[in-house]
């Protein structure tokens, strides 16, 4: 048997005296990908965290790449949402990216032989060679978010995190955003944890899901898990999956996340959304 790149075991997570999720448990092997979806302040990011090692777990444990969950650890990638640089922010694309390789180190952008040829590799993997000398403030949302994937994939982590990472991209930006994150897992064996609001950019590539809504979790390939019978009871209330076009849309998604008696409401910094 092939060891996991991620293990998540009797998980619980309580935020503010609200439980979010219990009784999770989760494996992720080499080159699978695993979207996590849900509506806001249902724990998505928060998980992340816990992977991460920012957050603690109520109950239970998790380990990657058969270790213990630890803050640092270069086998976990992490890849966050789009967020633009200013306009003038005039570092360099490719010094972003160094920034992975040697953010933690004292000394010159390059003191190492081999930093700079990485740097180039990695520009090269993520499509942004032609602009590796531009100013990040300069260049489009879609590649700056080539460049964190770059930064990501420094280490060539184990796990891939990502989250929200199409948030705020055109189509054809998320397209190839999704395309090189799934080449890293099918062509390297990285596994991939892909937190989104939206399937349907995601679909094709996606192996199973795991849908957090009202306190309890489905897991399951996308066939078992997007359907109206299986979202209805976990939100309480009638959801339908309608299926056009090859796309999916959720119709009837509460607009917040159900009060539970005694704990206390708060959302996370999820993004809201249907798919």
């Amino acid at each position: 048997m092939t060891e996991p790149v991620l293990r998540i075991d009797g998980a619980a997570l309580r935020l503010r005296g609200r439980e979010l999720w219990q009784g999770l448990d989760l494996e992720i092997q080499p080159g699978e990908f695993v979207a996590v979806l849900g509506p806001s302040g249902s724990g998505k990011t928060t998980l992340l965290r816990a992977v991460l090692g920012l957050q603690q777990l109520s109950a239970g444990r998790i380990s990657v790449a058969g270790r213990p969950v630890r803050k640092g650890s270069t086998h976990v990638g992490y890849i966050p949402q789009q967020r633009p640089f200013p306009l003038g922010t005039n570092m360099r694309a490719r010094d972003l990216v160094a920034l992975g390789i040697n953010g933690t180190r004292f000394g010159p952008p390059f003191p190492r032989r081999g930093d700079r040829a990485r740097v180039d590799e990695l520009l090269e993997a993520v499509g942004a060679a032609r602009f590796a000398d531009d100013p990040v403030g300069s260049l489009s949302g879609g590649e700056q978010q080539r460049l964190r994937i770059g930064q990501a994939l420094v280490d060539r982590p184990q796990l891939l995190l990502c989250d929200e990472p199409l948030s705020s991209l055109d189509l054809a930006n998320q397209r190839a955003v999704t395309n090189i994150i799934d080449r890293e897992r099918r062509e390297r064996g990285a596994g991939v944890l892909f937190v989104t609001h939206d399937i349907n950019p995601i679909l094709g590539a996606v192996d199973r899901i795991l849908y957090i809504a009202g306190g309890g979790f489905r897991l399951g390939t996308p066939e078992e898990v997007l359907r109206s019978e299986v979202l209805s009871e976990l939100y309480g209330a009638p959801v339908e999956v309608i299926r056009a076009g090859g796309r999916l849309l959720v119709a009837g998604i509460p607009d917040a996340e159900p009060h539970h008696p005694h704990h206390e409401h708060h959302h996370d910094d999820d993004e809201a959304g249907v798919f």
